[in-house]
């Protein structure tokens, strides 16, 4: 990392400026105290001009190989670019010594994960991953409650990141290319493993049922996932782009009471539409009817149990930790040890539902 004075932005290069780009990364790191966006490589003509009317003090690159030039004067690289770049860009930028920050897949296996994991130790270079939604505000207020033994023993943890899109929109997410890691296991499917291992720890037994639904498309667009985790709660995770009638986000299961939740953290719908952390005075607040319900052999939709405040989401917290991190050496947000264990996890979904059997996993130490 170039040394930076005391009080000086880091200065921060965003590769991508997609839908991960543009939306999440973009906007978030402007709004981290202490990073500036200094330069955002894209090859598109139409985004480079986007780039320039929002930011209009950052340079625009056509290429990575354009970014490592400026290389010693980058204190941080963000890789929002496609899944199957990952890999290379992020090695080259810890080649080049410099801080990486990776959009989640940060590989399509977990052994790639380890190198880099290992390649970071070596060089002495921050690497994380962007695992956003574990500022979910659904996520912190289950984190919450965990933690104050509000819902007793967890016997059985329910998560569903499901959509309604009958029509396909295109592109390399919903590639079948297996180099383009493209599909639902490798996309939703990363964050709610993600979850579910921070929530309840390391998964020893992996079932899973992935099906292509759609009329032309070629990846997965209907998955379901079951884990036994080495601490007993049994997890079971649905992503979906054609359900029709959609389920609770959460539904979680203890031996004193459980909490049901429906709807999505809105801070992507507000990144989308525009709005900005810092200037949103109500970032990441939820209404009270739509707070999750907390409660023992009522249902939730007939007014059964007692509503719980929503934590706020809080996505900042994610590159304000990276800042700290970059500041003071302290540790990364999201690391690439724990981005392997998910994406270990995510392996052994597809070898499961390739062959019909459940898989069995090493509970990492």
């Amino acid at each position: 990392m170039n040394d930076t004075a005391p009080g000086t932005p880091l200065r921060v290069g965003l590769i991508g400026y997609g839908l991960a780009g543009s939306v999440f990364h973009a906007p978030l790191v402007t709004a981290t105290e202490g990073l500036v966006l200094d330069t955002v490589v894209t090859s598109d003509p139409d985004r480079r001009t986007q780039v320039r009317e929002a930011y209009p003090d950052a340079r625009t690159a056509d290429s990575a190989a354009e970014l490592w030039e400026r290389a010693p004067a980058l204190d941080l690289v963000v890789i929002a670019s496609p899944n199957k770049t990952h890999v290379p860009l992020a090695t080259a930028a810890l080649n080049a010594g410099v801080p990486v920050v990776v959009d989640k897949p940060l590989a399509a296996t977990a052994a790639e994960a380890r190198e880099l994991a290992d390649l970071a130790d070596r060089t002495g270079t921050f690497l994380s991953v962007f695992q956003n939604r574990r500022w979910d505000n659904d996520f912190l207020t289950l984190r919450r409650l965990l933690a104050e033994g509000e819902l007793g023993e967890i016997q059985r943890f329910e998560s569903r990141f499901e959509r309604w899109r009958p029509q396909l929109k295109g592109g390399w997410r919903e590639s079948g290319a297996p180099e383009e890691i493209g599909g639902l296991l490798y996309d939703l499917g990363s964050h709610v493993v993600d979850q579910a291992l921070v929530l309840f720890g390391p998964a020893v037994r992996v079932y899973a049922e992935t099906d292509v639904r759609r009329p032309g498309a070629e990846a997965d667009d209907d998955t379901f996932i079951a884990l036994t985790h080495a601490s007993g709660v049994r997890s079971h995770l649905y992503v979906s782009a054609t359900t029709a009638q959609l389920g609770p986000r959460f539904r979680v299961l203890g031996s004193r009471a459980g909490y049901v939740k429906y709807g999505l953290d809105p801070q992507e719908a507000a990144l989308r539409d525009g709005l900005r952390p810092g200037t949103d005075v109500l970032w990441g607040e939820e209404p009270p009817h739509v707070w999750g319900r907390l409660g023992s052999g009522e249902s939730p939709l007939t007014g059964g149990g007692t509503p719980v405040p929503t934590e706020h989401g809080d996505y900042p917290a994610y590159y304000a930790a990276v800042a700290a991190a970059l500041r003071d050496g302290g540790p990364a947000p999201v690391t690439a040890h724990e981005a392997a264990e998910c994406l270990a996890v995510l392996e052994a979904a597809r070898t499961s539902s390739r062959e019909g059997v459940a898989v069995e996993l090493k509970a990492a130490h």
